[in-house]
């Protein structure tokens, strides 16, 4: 055998990334401090790979020429503090997976629409016949397709704690949608050390490669700037007029100006709605562009693209009243721009467990827009404090059933009952997909 892998985590991530080196000569050993599920059990079986579950045993894992560590597990771990005492690197799925593809890349982060743009920018690819891997936090893993499967491109998205892990990774493309408060919880509350994390994808990047960004950002238009050994830099705005990258014309129309080559499409054929999803179809276009998609096949892909689950999810009308689910509105900018897309009195179905949220930025939404507020969490004080006097009801749930309920008694004929928690969801729910799975089963239970 060869050099030792220890993976924390025998989740997606972990599971291919321990099954990718396994293939690729390594001495692999995974470990999980909780139990595992048995798709991954049988994977790790399948391919005569050594695990534990519901423990880390130091022997076993302390001798490790290198441990991938799942992006659920924070760095101020102790085991994570004791691996790195030893000197041993802890590294991501991103990192290690790199290292056997020569496929292109497109990293996609920010703290908001991640999941959007990665698969609208892996649809236009499959609509011009590339060969794409769609991975990263959506998808199956990265490191399971390399090992598996051969693409051409592949499409990331790449979440912060993904990017705290990359040392040598070069992204060919990134994406930068927006950086907004977001997993303060995990970088010592200091929104600085999260602003440093999400700008690690531009790391090692060089003229030959190239930064997508929000130039409406006002973050990432302060912090990126070109240098003289820096990535090629290409904005998008809503705002402002660009001279290459893209934009919108005074007439509605989108324009994505690549090497004096323009692209135009009226946003009324947009198949995503709102302004959140402008910048993601902006992103997507440049991307697409760069990679010398035909403009034909990216004008389709854009209008007939399906937004994925959980994200502004029509569910359907009971008596006039429609439900919309949102769970994976884990923080406060992405419930922002739910709120700002809503054209109908609004019950908000908010809560969860609180990331340190400051909800200040949603005062002004929520008093023209929300006639009530339905809390679904186990501890709804935050909630209540900030937006008590500002909404005529507040209704303290613990349920997605009890949540919907309350929610359609307050509504009548032409409200909107929005899902749209701005919490992470694990104080009631396994994960946000679960959260949104109960919403629509209420839903379709009333």
């Amino acid at each position: 055998m060869g050099k030792r892998l220890v993976v924390l985590g025998a989740g997606e991530s972990g599971t291919g990334t321990a099954i990718l080196a396994r293939r690729k000569g390594w001495d692999v050993f995974v470990s999980d401090k909780g139990p595992i599920k048995k798709k991954y059990k049988n994977a790790l079986l399948h391919n005569d790979i050594s695990w534990e579950e519901g423990k880390h045993t130091a022997e076993r894992i302390l001798n490790a020429d290198e441990v991938m560590k799942s992006p659920g597990i924070p760095d101020y771990a102790p085991f994570v503090k004791a691996i790195q005492k030893k000197g041993i690197p802890v590294i991501s799925e991103i990192e290690f997976t790199g290292r056997y593809t020569q496929a292109k890349t497109i990293c996609i982060t920010g703290s908001n629409g991640k999941t959007t743009t990665t698969l609208l920018t892996g649809h236009l690819l499959q609509k011009a016949g590339v060969s794409v891997g769609i991975a990263g936090n959506v998808g199956s893993s990265f490191a399971w397709q390399v090992a598996e499967q051969k693409h051409d491109v592949y499409v990331l998205e790449i979440s912060s704690f993904q990017l705290d892990g990359m040392k040598d990774f070069r992204a060919d493309i990134a994406v930068l949608l927006n950086i907004t408060p977001d997993h303060l919880n995990r970088y010592d509350h200091s929104f600085e050390k999260y602003i440093q994390s999400k700008l690690h994808i531009m790391q090692n990047q060089t003229p030959a490669e190239t930064v997508i960004y929000c130039a409406d950002d006002p973050v990432l238009e302060a912090r990126i700037k070109q240098t003289e050994n820096g990535p090629r830099l290409i904005p998008f705005s809503i705002k402002k007029t660009l001279v290459e990258g893209a934009w919108i014309n005074d007439n509605g129309i989108l324009t994505i100006n690549i090497k004096s080559e323009e692209f135009n499409m009226d946003l009324l054929e947009l198949s995503l709605k709102g302004q959140h999803n402008i910048y993601n179809s902006m992103a997507s276009g440049i991307s697409a562009r760069l990679l010398e998609i035909r403009k034909e096949v990216i004008r389709e892909g854009l209008s007939d693209f399906q937004n994925v689950e959980h994200r502004l999810e029509s569910v359907g009308y009971v008596r006039g009243i429609e439900f919309i689910n949102d769970s994976k509105a884990t923080n406060v900018n992405s419930t922002w721009y739910a709120l700002e897309s809503m054209t109908k009195p609004v019950i908000w179905i908010v809560g969860g467990q609180d990331k340190g949220n400051d909800y200040s930025d949603l005062g002004e939404l929520v008093q023209k827009k929300v006639k009530a507020i339905v809390c679904l969490g186990k501890d709804n004080s935050h909630i209540i404090k900030v937006f008590g006097k500002m909404v005529p009801a507040i209704f303290e749930t613990s349920s997605a059933t009890d949540a919907v309920k309350a929610a359609y008694l307050a509504g009548n004929p032409g409200d909107v009952v929005l899902l749209s928690p701005a919490c992470a969801s694990f104080d009631l729910f396994e994960n946000f997909e679960d959260r949104g799975k109960q919403f629509k089963q209420a839903v379709y239970d009333l």
